[in-house]
């Protein structure tokens, strides 16, 4: 650092301070010399060197707070008690607890100038950057960064180190703010459970996704509330003491548990209740707990929800999923077609479904993040696009596919019919396609199903 030309700042350490003659030797020899006024790096405020030998000796080079109109005031000198010293820069060694009490003076007189200054002015938004440097400054001394492992695994959560300094995020721990640029933070790789290096050891929640993994079912009554006399008047997850009238702290309902919740554990998130969507089929995000809402986002691609057996009713009340039922069962009855077909396995047909690799599998099983993309209308556009390749393949495309066909043996006319076509109807028994209505106007079983029990029986007579 530069020598500076003027008398030490009275925060200063004591026995640095210089006497009134070795000041005054100090302005004479400084005097014709550029003044390094900065001794803050924040304070864009430049000292003039024409008008420094106007000063007294007490009244020398200082590193003020706004600009020098404001220099005599007493206000500006409280703050200079505070900002005089290098605050900012990278500490190094140990500090003493006289480093902090300076900071907290300044963070006091800071917060004193804010109010006292006019609303909007340039001094007062200056003094506000001040006021945040210096709290970040005052964190970092109480909390000096340390080597910390990548990564550590507390409660099931593997968290491993962020590197991204300029990200604002909360730490879901003590809810306040983790500041990257000075403050080492974590992040679960399962669940995105935030926190500070300091607070990892003090974490109680345990991962949501080994949640997940146990337990893979939804909540399915609306909001069931218990009351706060159930959880004996305590946060639903940290049994903090919680009252409706925010004494000692608020209790806020999850939607989704009907539990009530303290503020480190409620932040009002919202998120869609899949007990809504299916007995309402309502679809406006309701306040969750954070740990409910994690659980919500991690289930929500699992196709977990029977819709015909938690109620079948729905299908009867919503066009669009009678559309995507159908569409489904079709393409189940395409899925054999493409598994013998080379042609179809070397264009990997079906992993246009691989987002939604249960449509392969049933037509059944939804998720939620199904039964919200056919409320809006997404699901059936890209599953009817979906259908209309695959069909193209087999019928138009694919020559040993199109030899897989069927024609209708009850009326013997047509076209080649295939099962996943609207004008067929398909026997339970042998799968043979027909025409929809010689089907049912047929009195007559199924002529294949005639066929195969006349071989057995030719077959049980002659072994």
């Amino acid at each position: 650092m530069p020598q500076s030309c003027g008398p030490p700042d009275p925060s200063s350490d004591p026995s640095k301070r210089a006497t009134a003659p070795s000041l005054r030797a100090t302005e004479l020899q400084c005097q014709g010399d550029e003044v390094q006024g900065h001794v803050n790096p924040f304070d864009k405020t430049e000292i003039d060197s024409s008008s420094e030998g106007k000063y007294s000796p007490q009244h020398e080079v200082r590193s003020e707070i706004f600009s020098s109109e404001s220099k005599a005031q007493s206000s500006d000198r409280a703050m200079d008690l505070g900002l005089a010293e290098d605050h900012f820069s990278r500490p190094v060694g140990s500090f003493v607890e006289s480093d902090i009490e300076n900071l907290k003076q300044a963070i006091e007189e800071c917060k004193r100038l804010i109010l006292e200054l006019p609303e909007h002015s340039e001094k007062q938004k200056d003094t506000v950057v001040k006021l945040i440097h210096l709290r970040l400054k005052l964190q970092e001394l109480k909390d000096p960064e340390e080597d910390e492992p990548n990564l550590q695994v507390v409660l099931e959560h593997r968290f491993s180190k962020e590197k991204s300094k300029s990200v604002k995020q909360m730490c879901d721990k003590c809810s306040t703010i983790i500041w990257g640029l000075i403050q080492t933070w974590y992040t679960c790789s399962g669940c995105y459970y935030r926190c500070h290096s300091k607070c990892m050891n003090l974490i109680t929640k345990p991962c949501v996704r080994s949640k997940v993994s146990h337990q893979s079912e939804y909540e399915l009554n609306i909001c069931p509330e218990v009351g706060l006399d159930k959880q004996d008047y305590r946060c639903g997850e940290c049994r903090t003491p919680i009252s409706l009238r925010g004494i000692p702290s608020e209790a806020r309902q999850c939607d989704y548990t009907g539990q009530y919740y303290c503020s480190s554990c409620h932040w009002n998130d919202t998120a869609i209740i899949p007990a809504r969507v299916i007995h309402n089929w309502e679809f406006e995000p309701r306040k969750v707990c954070r740990s409910s809402m994690r659980y919500l986002a991690l289930m929500m691609s699992r196709p977990v929800l029977r819709l015909k057996d938690i109620n079948p009713l729905l299908f009867n009340f919503v066009e669009e999923l009678v559309e995507i039922r159908k569409l489904r069962q079709d393409i189940l009855l395409m899925k054999p077609y493409f598994i013998t077909c080379k042609e179809a396995m070397e264009d990997r047909l079906l992993l246009q479904l691989q987002d939604r690799q249960h449509f392969v599998e049933n037509d059944d099983m939804y998720s939620l993040q199904d039964l919200i993309d056919t409320s809006s209308g997404r699901l059936s556009c890209s599953l009817t696009e979906i259908h209309t390749t695959f069909a193209k393949h087999i019928k138009l495309d694919c020559e040993k596919c199109q030899a897989k066909g069927f024609m209708c043996e009850l009326c013997k006319e047509g076209d080649i019919l295939f099962p996943f076509d609207s004008h067929t109807s398909v026997c339970h028994d042998c799968t043979a396609v027909f025409h929809r209505d010689c089907y049912y106007d047929n009195s007559t079983t199924c002529p294949r199903c005639v066929r195969m029990l006349e071989r057995k029986h030719e077959e049980s007579l002659n072994p």
